[in-house]
């Protein structure tokens, strides 16, 4: 396992993608972004670099959208 220092918890996470906390549980219990869980409290911990995949592919979506 990765050092725990290099995961942002929940409100990070949430903040860094500009959504609340509880749409990004949801997106996580959609499969659209991965978590793992802290090894002592449960704590949904997220990579950066799995955010950053998740900012791109929204941002891939809303340009093959058509504007109305």
């Amino acid at each position: 396992m990765e050092k725990l220092s290099d995961y942002l918890r929940i409100s990070e996470a949430a903040e860094y993608l500009g959504v609340s906390p509880n749409t990004l549980r949801n997106w996580v219990n959609a499969g659209k972004v991965a978590a793992i869980r802290h090894p002592v409290n449960d704590y949904r911990l997220f990579k950066k670099e799995d955010l950053d995949a998740l900012l791109k592919q929204l941002e891939t979506a809303s340009k093959k959208r058509p504007k109305k």
